[in-house]
């Protein structure tokens, strides 16, 4: 660990930043105004830069500082999960996981995703939902193991994650009792005659449901858009209209909404993919995820 700097002057740095000026970092911390500003110049003479500079009545930082922020943030979160984690290793049983489940994602499918790693003893999973780049920053600031999505990582080498393909499953479109004998009749080109419920473009499958679509030169019927699956399959079972789901979740669709497949789309697939950290030691349930995806044992 470098000594060149005390992490205590790192910590009073951070928090006038965060605070936006040295006053409301002293008021923050209960201490002298110049203690505080001795403390950040210490720090700047260590770094041989300068993080703050004045701009008006306003301290502003400069491209250092908020480089310096950054790695604050990083050390100062890992600081926050110090004393959970320890005292959970310490108990000697525990074992954490902690993921990001990408809102775009089926809930049935995420726990058949994660079916290998339940049944491990004394596990305590956490799970995040929220959209993808939010789920990813939390996922650079350590917060997160891993990040269930649909979709790979975008490139960036600063994050430094890697994404590994769990499993893909064709799309497959279904319909309630209602429109079944309609949807079916000529199908896909019966999609520009009946009411069609679609996820919204924050799901990557949208993205590609519009392409297939656009090749099928058809123009469908949208009834309704909804970014969460189960309120879409929750519409669709009312009779407002048909939906896409991957085959996989056919059976469970027709069980629990009374779903009928009325036509299917193998070239328009549902993927699902594992995003980490490459640069943090894998977790062993992440590298247990990643041996039944490649032995195709999670969507089955």
């Amino acid at each position: 660990m470098s000594q060149s700097f005390n992490y205590r002057h790192l910590f009073y740095f951070w928090v006038v930043a965060k605070e936006g000026g040295i006053a409301r970092a002293a008021e923050r911390l209960d201490m002298a105004v110049q203690t505080i500003s001795a403390q950040v110049r210490e720090l700047e003479k260590s770094l041989g830069v300068t993080l703050l500079r004045t701009e008006g009545r306003s301290l502003v930082l400069t491209e250092a500082g908020v480089a310096a922020l950054h790695e604050a943030d990083h050390i100062f979160a890992l600081g926050e999960q110090l004393p959970h984690r320890v005292r959970e290793a310490a108990s000697g049983q525990t074992v954490r996981l902690s993921l990001g489940i990408s809102d775009g994602i089926a809930k049935l499918a995420m726990h058949r995703l994660l079916t290998p790693v339940l049944g491990e003893p004394h596990l305590r999973l956490l799970c995040h939902e929220g959209e993808f780049q939010p789920l990813l920053a939390e996922l650079a600031l350590h917060k997160l193991d891993a990040v269930l999505a649909d979709r790979p990582a975008p490139p960036n080498p600063a994050l430094k994650t890697t994404s590994e393909l769990l499993g893909t499953s064709p799309l497959a479109w279904y319909a309630p009792p209602a429109w079944a004998a309609a949807a079916a009749q000529g199908f896909p080109r019966s999609l520009a005659s009946v009411p069609v419920l679609l996820p919204t473009d924050h799901a990557a499958m949208r993205a590609r449901i519009d392409q297939w679509l656009e090749r099928e030169r058809i123009r469908p019927h949208i009834a309704g858009e909804f970014e969460d699956s189960a309120l879409l399959s929750t519409f669709a079972s009312t009779g407002m209209g048909v939906m896409p789901a991957p085959v996989s979740l056919g059976a469970h669709l027709a069980q629990t909404h009374g779903l009928v497949q009325v036509g299917t789309t193998p070239d328009v697939q549902e993927q699902f993919h594992l995003i980490y950290n490459a640069r943090k030691v894998m977790h062993p349930l992440l590298t247990r995820l990643l041996e039944a995806g490649k032995g195709g044992m999670l969507l089955n």
